[in-house]
């Protein structure tokens, strides 16, 4: 594609087909002798260069609309057009090899340049003439020259020697080279990889491969941004910030890569070591002090490494023995293990890892060969995770806690009364063992201790809840304390009563009563009660008979009553039956 103005694009298709495009769409399309294969536009002339499969150039003036005289080749085929920016000189590569040039104001051939010979080395057993498959040039001067053998050509156009040859190694058809106009970068393309590399001295840069095969680059004038066409369906576009800024239409580009840069310091005091007072004393330099060897910082000194080096030699010459010594020593206490062997505990439930440690050791001593629950995987969350803890101060525990142990206290109990009889043989007492470890619990349930032991964790657990919720009462009423002291005001508290407790005073009679001498109960009581005197065959009570107080709260509650009956509404009506 070559774009002709503002508004108008040429286009190249098959069946020998150029089609110029505008805004709206497909504006004109004409038809070439051969099947083309590159176009320019000279845009002094308004001529359209078009070279393809013939020897000829044809030219086609835009102004006029008519095809003019092609200008005829020394080549078979020409694959490759490019137009000088600065003299307009007009240069096509063929495919023997060579470079012809023609001016356009002359209509002439100018010069040849044959490129096949500089890219024949003994490295390669070429089997024809490499083609010429790209051309570039940068300036008035510089001309770059790809061939179909993954060569890149720098040259002079005043010399026939390339003053530079690049060397993809890949042996492909160099299909795209571009300049960098700033910093003398070169881009070369073939279907594989595309290389950025000094012009200079062809020390390569970096390069840019895909998984699928370029066809075409475009490189953004004085950016770093790079757009690759490849066989998929979506441009491949590259930035490199090194390279150049963001263009103007990303520009957002160049505040994530400020983001993302690693900014890399230089350390200071680098070859430098630090040095205290006491140090100095040591190495016997304190005469140095307010020189140039020592820079004052902190609460030392910076010297310079190399001098610090030099006057610990001098004054501890057998330094690197002792430190050699240590060394060995410290690997022979490695391969030497201790006789004590520690056991590393794990940082959760230690007093369950502590407990299942002992009761393995006492299972080993019976039977050998026991599976550890430490070391088994499936449980090995419950040492590691801090998820599974177990809470000593939770409900749940309190409860637990006095079972567990009373069922570990009464196993321990019923081993050691269990009677063993020494004349049984190894056999009987092997078979026994196994009996009794299958039937454990269910020997446990049956026996006749099992009732006793049952009373004592049953109280162990009623005196555990009744301290829980001890504690409950204690934390609401410390809550409600806080929540008055917040407030500034105490809220009245309620209590129920509980029946058969009389209060007196404001406080119940039992309370009074136990506050009282015994004098003064006695003669609290009098003579109300009634009295007991007992001899072998006879019984004696006496009482005395309390006055009848019934009849007066009678008489108070009628005239009550009798005081209240004319406000009264007959309610004999609401029972009368509708006639």
């Amino acid at each position: 594609m070559q774009k002709l103005s503002v508004s108008i694009y040429c286009q190249m298709i098959i069946a020998r087909n150029i089609e110029f495009h505008v805004a709206y769409g497909k504006y004109f399309k004409l038809r070439i002798p051969r099947f083309g294969r590159d176009l320019k536009y000279h845009y002094p002339s308004c001529d359209l260069l078009v070279v393809g499969d013939s020897s000829q150039i044809y030219r086609i003036n835009l102004e006029r609309g008519q095809f003019l005289q092609s200008f005829l080749t020394e080549a078979s085929s020409l694959n490759k057009c490019e137009i000088n920016p600065v003299h307009h000189l007009i240069t096509v590569g063929t495919e023997d090899g060579k470079v012809e040039a023609w001016d356009p104001r002359s209509r002439n051939r100018v010069g040849t340049l044959d490129c096949a010979l500089h890219c024949v080395t003994g490295d390669y057993g070429l089997e024809k003439v490499p083609a010429v498959t790209s051309l570039k040039y940068q300036g008035g001067l510089t001309l770059a020259v790809g061939t179909s053998t993954g060569q890149v050509l720098l040259y002079d156009v005043r010399s026939s020697k390339p003053f530079l040859v690049k060397d993809h190694m890949y042996g492909l058809p160099i299909r795209s080279i571009e300049f960098h106009q700033t910093m003398g970068m070169v881009y070369s393309m073939d279907s594989s990889i595309v290389k950025i590399w000094e012009k200079d001295s062809g020390k390569l840069y970096t390069s840019i491969e895909s998984q699928h095969d370029f066809n075409d680059m475009c490189v953004i004038p004085n950016t770093g941004m790079i757009l690759l066409a490849n066989e998929n369906t979506k441009m491949q576009t590259y930035y490199i910030p090194s390279l150049g800024p963001a263009p103007q239409w990303c520009s957002f580009l160049d505040n994530l890569t400020e983001e993302l840069e690693e900014m890399n310091y230089e350390t200071i005091y680098d070859d430098y070591k630090f040095v205290t007072e006491k140090d100095l004393e040591e190495l016997d330099l304190v005469h140095l002090k307010g020189t140039n060897l020592l820079r004052a910082y902190m609460h030392g000194y910076f010297m310079d490494i190399r001098l610090y080096r030099k006057a610990r030699d001098v004054m501890k010459p057998f330094e690197f023995q002792e430190y050699k010594k240590k060394k060995i020593q410290q690997k022979i206490q490695e391969t030497c293990g201790s006789r004590v062997q520690l056991e590393k505990m794990p940082s959760v439930n230690k007093e369950l890892a502590l407990k299942l440690m002992d009761s393995e050791t006492n299972a080993k001593k019976k039977h050998k060969g026991s599976g550890s629950l430490l070391t088994d995987d499936r449980f090995k969350q419950l040492f590691t995770n801090p998820d599974f803890q177990v809470d000593t101060n939770s409900q749940e525990y309190s409860l637990l806690n006095p079972v567990i142990s009373q069922l570990s206290k009464s196993k321990a109990k019923k081993l050691k009364s269990r009677p063993v009889e020494p004349e049984q043989t190894e056999q009987e007492t092997n078979i026994h063992e196994d009996e009794h470890h299958d039937s454990s619990d269910e020997s446990f349930i049956h026996d006749d201790s099992s009732s006793e032991d049952e009373k004592q964790w049953v109280k162990e657990v009623k005196k555990q809840y009744r301290l829980i919720k001890k504690n409950e009462r204690q934390e609401e009423e410390d809550e409600q304390e806080e929540n008055d002291a917040e407030s500034g005001t105490s809220q009245p508290r309620f209590y129920e009563i509980k029946d058969g407790v009389e209060f007196k005073d404001a406080r119940p009679v039992g309370y009074m009563r136990s506050k009282a001498t015994l004098g003064e109960r006695l003669k609290s009581r009098g003579t109300d009660d009634v009295n007991y005197s007992s001899s072998r065959g006879n019984r004696e009570m006496t009482f005395v008979m309390k006055k009848k107080m019934g009849g007066r709260r009678n008489l108070q509650v009628k005239r009550h009553e009798k005081g209240y009956r004319h406000l009264l509404r007959p309610a004999g009506n609401l029972y009368k039956k509708k006639r």
